[in-house]
């Protein structure tokens, strides 16, 4: 949990078995050397989740785990979205529909120089609103950056309410190939199938590939699970809950 028990809790949880596979079986990293050329770069475009990012990169050694508790307190580097001053971290996020297109920029430059890095992006299904959004999913297809991959972390729920009732954004699957994508729909939350879609890319050669994992909010809490709720306010007893029933759960 993050410093008083409040922040954007449904989205961290939300993908935490993406963030477990991508950190502990899929991305080339060096916690020793977060800045190591050949690194895969990993761009966390929903920036509000960053809680499940920070602890994956405290579990890997990027920094020590007593960062942890101390988030969102005067002197922390561990604020209530992705930054730069997380070592580990190469894009500061947050503001919606910014993620790919730096993460297409990235990939189109390690391209560029011939090189071997992969570049993976995890979205919220909110923003895939965002017309930015969609003129990096046209680009990338254009220039065939195979070494792209967008995950789409569709838990149903944005700031405001459901996505389909917002601004509808189904059948994304169709949409995505329609904009010259390779596209895999999984659960989420099935840990086998997450990895076996992140080591398969790219999916197709000349394509930038899409995960979407169809996920819950909240998961894995029983009075989060499901909830519509952006940002969360937890009480003592309730951080206490959670804590046991995570712990129960691993």
């Amino acid at each position: 949990m993050c410093a008083k028990a409040a922040g954007h809790v449904g989205g961290a949880f939300s993908m935490a078995e993406m963030i477990a596979a991508l950190y502990f079986h899929v991305l080339k990293v060096d916690p020793a050397n977060p800045a190591w050329p050949g690194r895969d770069y990993f761009i966390l475009s929903k920036g509000h989740a960053v809680p499940a990012l920070h602890a994956a990169l405290a579990m890997r050694g990027f920094f020590p785990m007593d960062w942890l508790p101390k988030s969102k307190t005067f002197g922390s580097r561990l604020s209530g979205h992705a930054s730069t001053l997380v070592p580990g971290i190469d894009v500061s996020t947050g503001s919606m529909g910014h993620g790919l297109p730096v993460a297409l920029g990235i990939a189109l430059g390690v391209k560029a120089d011939r090189a071997a890095n992969r570049v993976f992006a995890i979205l919220g299904d909110g923003e895939i609103q965002e017309g930015s959004n969609w003129e990096a999913f046209m680009a990338a297809s254009h220039y065939g950056a195979d070494n792209l991959v967008a995950i789409v972390d569709r838990n149903v729920y944005q700031a405001g309410g459901s996505t389909e009732e917002m601004l509808k954004i189904e059948p994304l699957d169709e949409r995505f190939r329609a904009f010259g994508w390779s596209v895999r729909r999984i659960d989420g939350h099935d840990l086998a199938q997450v990895i076996g879609a992140l080591e398969a890319v790219p999916f197709e050669p000349g394509k930038p590939s899409a995960i979407i994992a169809d996920t819950v909010k909240g998961k894995g809490v029983s009075f989060t699970q499901g909830v519509h709720s952006h940002f969360m306010h937890l009480k003592p007893d309730q951080e206490r809950d959670a804590l046991r029933e995570l712990g129960e759960a691993v």
